[in-house]
């Protein structure tokens, strides 16, 4: 059962990292690279500032706590634990493996990139509560992870499980989150 998993795995990863061209492989550079995205950040951080003017330290403290959490677990825990090889270092396919820039560390699961793009979203998305905006969001951090296979890093089930802790923590964090808004609420 895992050996048909990881083969689909690398099938799939070397179909989708198989389709490029130079064009995309510039897109794809500048989708992998976080400073990137500091505009967007940016805007998001105003964007709060604007709805939730009195909460926006609370939301600030939360994303950061929350972007180190999701990356300390998907370095430490996940990358750690399970060392599964990047594609660019798997031995049987490397040859096949498009790459875009450098291979990055040895192993792969779970992607910190998918992580922290998924919990962003999960979270910014619960702090605004706008269809529009949820949509965007989770289109943003799908193309950065889809950018993470696209580039030979990551195969598609490191950033299945990426989206996935970062879904999960971003959810632990905005409860942490509400209990603290609630908190203050009631002792004011």
């Amino acid at each position: 059962m895992i050996e048909t998993l990881k083969h689909t795995d690398t099938a799939v990863f070397l179909y989708l990292n198989g389709k490029h061209n130079e064009f995309m492989d510039v897109v794809m550079h500048y989708a992998s690279h976080k400073l990137t995205w500091i505009p967007l950040y940016a805007l998001l951080l105003f964007l709060v500032w604007r709805s939730q003017q009195k909460k926006t330290l609370l939301v600030l403290l939360a994303v950061a706590l929350m972007i180190l959490i999701v990356d300390q677990v998907s370095v430490h825990c996940f990358k750690e634990l399970f060392q599964r090889y990047r594609p660019c270092h798997n031995l049987e396919i490397k040859d096949s493996v498009h790459l875009v820039d450098g291979c990055g560390g040895l192993y792969g699961f779970v992607s910190s990139h998918a992580a922290n793009t998924f919990s962003l979203a999960a979270f910014i998305s619960l702090v605004f509560r706008k269809r529009k905006c949820t949509v965007l969001l989770f289109l943003w951090a799908g193309f950065v992870s889809y950018s993470r296979i696209y580039t030979g890093v990551h195969y598609p089930a490191d950033i299945v499980g990426g989206a996935i802790l970062g879904l999960i923590v971003a959810f632990l964090i905005w409860k942490l989150y509400s209990w603290v808004s609630l908190k203050n609420l009631l002792n004011k």
